[in-house]
């Protein structure tokens, strides 16, 4: 339960990284079933920045969402930067992708900021690091996250505003077991999985998952950071995974990639699809499958049309939610290894 309400899991949380889901409205979001939305707080640090979110009464009234938000700390965002940002053991110094302007991160200041916001889930700052890394970048990447946690809770306000830690630790089993033991002794409300799904082997993130996963404390919420193709939400799920967030769906929509329900994608820009008139999804119930085809949104994107983007979004993040509200019911009803194995065993396309 949060201040803006319950969030069932498992639960996919769509984008919103500058307090907006890429071309789409808060009622699309709760047409399609979304529980809660992610925000990035090093792009919200930027730009429009606290001073004008504080006026405008906090994150929610400002982006016109009443559902749950919970909002990244920015730490993949500015370890990404490299050449832009300065690491040492009290927080981060970057210079900003806008302008070039100089800001500094400290975990306390990060947690203020979130709190500021008024969101319902803050992430402590971490250090990730590339994959692969040398042993000893990884372990000082651990060592780091953890002090930066341990500060993090001692500067948490304890208020509605729900502090969740990351474990990190790359694909050393060893180091992810180490990060996650520590962290446990916080205390924490809820926990998540980071440093993943950025170019290791889908076998590589799922034996990760699973042995991390088994690690963090039962009865919290566990998070699974930056994925989002159906087969790895199964896979997570199957994992003992709670929450899951991604750009993928969207990002794929804006480009033409449909997601169906059963794992398979295809791209509405080959030829093939300029005469089929069947949904984008036979399996799905949103509201573009119900009257749209393949051959429409097929010829939207070659006409370069905007909606072409938005209804394809809108199917994808649908298809998702539709998926883990499906997944909700299948463990609630004894039936998950029959769902989960209906969807691996679909051919990938």
């Amino acid at each position: 339960m949060t201040a803006h309400g319950a969030v069932e899991t498992p639960c996919f949380m769509p984008v919103g990284t500058l307090a907006d889901v890429k071309l789409l409205e808060p009622r699309d979001l709760e047409e399609i079933g979304a529980r809660i939305v992610l925000a990035n707080t090093y792009h919200l640090w930027l730009r429009p920045g606290i001073e004008t979110l504080v006026a405008a009464g906090g994150l929610h009234r400002f982006m016109a969402w009443n559902g749950p938000l919970l909002t990244d700390s920015g730490g993949f965002q500015v370890f990404s930067l490299e050449s832009r940002r300065d690491v040492d053991d009290d927080g981060v110094t970057f210079r900003s992708h806008l302008d070039g302007s100089t800001h500094r991160f400290t975990p306390e200041a990060v947690v203020a900021f979130q709190e500021d916001l008024g969101v319902d889930i803050a992430m402590t700052l971490d250090q990730c690091v590339k994959l692969p890394s040398p042993p000893a970048e990884i372990a000082s990447a651990v060592a780091r996250t953890t002090a930066w946690a341990r500060r993090s809770a001692a500067a948490w306000r304890r208020g509605p505003t729900l502090l969740f830690a990351i474990v990190q630790g790359g694909l050393d089993p060893a180091l992810r077991a180490q990060s996650a033991s520590e962290l446990a002794e916080l205390d924490l409300p809820g926990y998540a999985i980071g440093g993943l799904s950025v170019g290791e082997s889908r076998a590589e993130m799922d034996r990760v998952v699973r042995s991390t996963a088994s690690l963090l404390p039962a009865g919290k919420p566990r998070y699974l950071m930056g994925v989002g193709t159906v087969r790895d939400l199964v896979a997570g799920i199957d994992r003992g995974i709670d929450l899951f967030d991604c750009v993928y769906p969207t990002r794929s929509g804006r480009h033409g990639r449909v997601l169906t329900r059963r794992g398979t994608e295809y791209n509405l820009r080959n030829a093939g699809f300029g005469r089929d008139f069947t949904p984008l999804d036979e399996d799905c119930d949103c509201r573009v499958c119900a009257v749209h085809s393949k051959a429409y949104l097929a010829h939207l994107f070659r006409a370069g049309e905007t909606l072409a983007g938005r209804l394809a979004s809108y199917h994808n993040l649908a298809a998702l939610s539709g998926l883990v509200r499906s997944a909700r019911e299948a463990i609630e009803n004894g039936r998950w290894e029959a769902f989960r194995d209906r969807i691996t065993e679909t051919p990938a396309q």
